[in-house]
Order: structure tokens, then sequence, then C-alpha cells
């Protein structure tokens, strides 16, 4: 097959958003796990020469939750329903996220009054805050109860805005989605530069509307795939400026490690992996086990960070261990969180949005775990 085959095959998408996307799902498990390990080296559990290797390996974690802020543009421009009026999105979007974070908001504040009073709220308004999904809008409370739910925060402000967006993404051509691609992408990459350069002291982080650019550049991308005209490298490629972009992440000063040097590869990436499944090309995140890590993912990235705190009460802050010490207490974080997110998936993810959609007096809405 000639390089212009290929590149007209890969090209070319179904113009229905029906088909699913599983390795898609794949990667949610990916970005989950990078901010895993991030929080692995944050913690300090490992020490001396093993702690430098962490560092230069995980430190740029955060870019796991750029990729979750990306995909999610992506997979709603994808799925959107023509027609579907903005209270319907928004009630399936808020049974999507709010099961989970109402019962680990409820974890946080037991643990709060208990073992890990770091996690304590300066008073009320800080805790109703994050209960609404309003905290980050604060930066001072950017990490309430919960302290990883500042990036539901942002989901919530995404959400709220989508109907608009899509209805202004559907009125634009290719070339159209492709200049707004490109503009959001620059703006990831110069908002750090601009913070940093004239000391302006944003909070560009956890603030919603900062990261705002990198969710509409997902939905633009993802609409350039629905119409059949994204036009980008091969995943192999695109995996490839992911990683090069992560392991120069830190480099970059004002806190632009966060997206600004992943979010070419990731832009490109995502699109690639999409039109993999959708060709029926080999993917290595449409693998089944990777699949189910994937539908597991948002309730471990919800509980991980706070089994981490409970270890941290148990252990004391910055243990910095021995390699084989510090190894195997990564891993029993990993397992207790791998398998509370597991039950947080099947006893209040599931259930919780069958209650939410269908109504709290559905047979379906039992704590049942079928898919």
């Amino acid at each position: 097959m000639t390089l212009q085959a290929i590149r007209t095959e890969t090209t070319k998408a179904p113009r229905t958003s029906a088909t699913a996307l599983p390795s898609l799902t794949g990667m949610r498990w990916a970005a989950a796990f990078v901010v895993f390990v991030y929080h692995v080296r944050n913690f300090g559990y490992f020490g001396g020469e093993s702690a430098r290797l962490v560092d230069w390996a995980f430190r740029a974690g955060a870019t796991g939750v750029s990729l979750f802020f990306i995909l999610s543009g992506f997979v709603l421009a994808w799925s959107a329903r023509p027609g579907e009026r903005a209270w319907a999105f928004w009630r399936r979007r808020i049974a999507r996220i709010y099961p989970v974070h109402l019962v680990t908001a409820a974890a946080a504040l037991v643990l709060a009054f208990t073992m890990v009073p770091g996690l304590r709220p300066s008073g009320p308004a800080e805790a109703v805050s994050n209960l609404l999904l309003v905290s980050s809008w604060n930066p001072d409370w950017w990490q309430a109860l919960n302290p990883v739910s500042w990036s539901l925060t942002c989901e919530a402000f995404f959400y709220a805005a989508f109907p608009v967006l899509y209805a202004s993404l559907r009125r634009l051509s290719p070339r159209g989605l492709t200049a707004l691609a490109m503009s959001c992408t620059g703006a990831v990459i110069l908002l750090p530069w601009v913070n940093s350069y004239f000391a302006l002291g944003w909070t560009l982080h956890s603030f919603p509307l900062a990261r705002f650019p990198e969710f509409v550049l997902g939905a633009a991308i993802g609409r350039l795939v629905q119409v059949g005209a994204w036009r980008g490298p091969g995943s192999e490629a695109a995996m490839g400026l992911t990683l090069i972009g992560y392991f120069l992440a830190h480099q970059l000063p004002g806190g632009g490690s966060y997206a600004a040097f992943t979010v070419i590869g990731l832009a490109c990436l995502i699109p690639a992996v999409a039109l993999n499944d959708l060709h029926g090309a080999r993917s290595l995140w449409r693998r089944r086990w990777l699949v189910r890590l994937g539908e597991w993912s948002f309730a471990f990235y919800m509980i991980h960070i706070l089994v981490m705190r409970a270890a941290e009460h148990l252990l004391g802050r910055h243990p910095e261990l021995e390699p084989g010490p510090a190894l195997a207490l990564a891993t029993a974080v990993f397992a207790v969180s791998l398998g509370l997110s597991w039950g947080l998936y099947r006893w209040v993810e599931q259930p919780g949005r069958r209650c939410i959609l269908q109504g709290p007096r559905t047979a379906s809405c039992s704590a049942s775990g079928g898919h």
C-alpha cells in the first residue's frame, strides 16, 4: 500500500458517533495510573538514589490530568447526540460523576475528623463548595476535601459549557475546526510562559478557565474525526511525540509541566488511537484488561489519594524508604486503591448512574454489577 493510500485510509471515518471507541477507555487508565505514580513521587516513598530516578520518571505525571481533559472533550464531541436538550446532557454527566464524588467526599470527611486532620475544610463553605463542584474557582480551596476533586470542578465547568460549545463546533468547517484546535494548543503552550514571564501569579493548574482550552481542543479534534476531516500522524508517531513531551515537561518554568509540552502529542495521539478502533487496526489500548481498568479509572483516580493520605498517617510523611520496602509500599497502596475502585465502580458508580437516569424506583437501580 502506498503512503498516500495509507494516509487516505487513516483519515476516513464513519459519519456516525455511535461507534464505540474502546481504546479511549484504555487510555483513561493510562491517565489515572500516571497521576498515581506522580503522587507516589510526591509522597516521598523512595529515598536516596532511587528517589532521584523516581523524580526523573514521574515528575511530569500531572500531565495525566491534561490527558483526561483533552480526552473528555474528544469523547463528548464524538458521542454528542444532535438535538439533545442541554438538561438531558447535564443529567447524564451528573449521573456519571456525582455518585463517586459524593461517596469519596464523605470518605474524605471521615478521614479528616479521624486519621487525617489535614483534609479538614476550613469551614462549612469550603466543604459545600467542594460538594457543589465550585471549589477550584477559589484558589485557596482548590484541594478542598478530596484533593483530586479539583479536576471535577474543572470538568463541571466544561460540562456546563458543552451544549453551547458543541452547537458552535457544528457550524464550523473543517478548516475552522483546525484553526480552533491550533489556537487552543497555542493557548495551552503560551499561558504558563506568559504567567511566568510577566509574574502575573495566576493559578493555572487548577483554575477551570485556564484548563478550558484543553477541553475545547479535545472537542475540536473529536469533531474533526466525526466528520472524517482529521489529518495527523499515526498512533506510533503520536505516541513518540507524547513521550518526548512528557520527559521534557518539567523543563518549562512557571508550572507548565501539567500540559504545555504534552499537548501536541496528546492532540495527535487521541484521534490516531480512535481511528485505529474505527478501522479495526491493532491497538495496544484495546486489550480487554486495559479497557476493564479504564472502566474503573475514574473511581481509582478519586480514591487513590485518600488511601495515600491514610497510609501517610500510619507511616509518617515522606518515609524515604529503601527501594524494596518503597516498592512494596507503593504496590500495597496501589492494590488497596484498585480494590476499592472496583467496589466503587460496581456498587456506587453503576447503580448510582442508573438511579439518576432511570429513577430510584426502577428495578435496575439495585446495586448489581452488570454492565
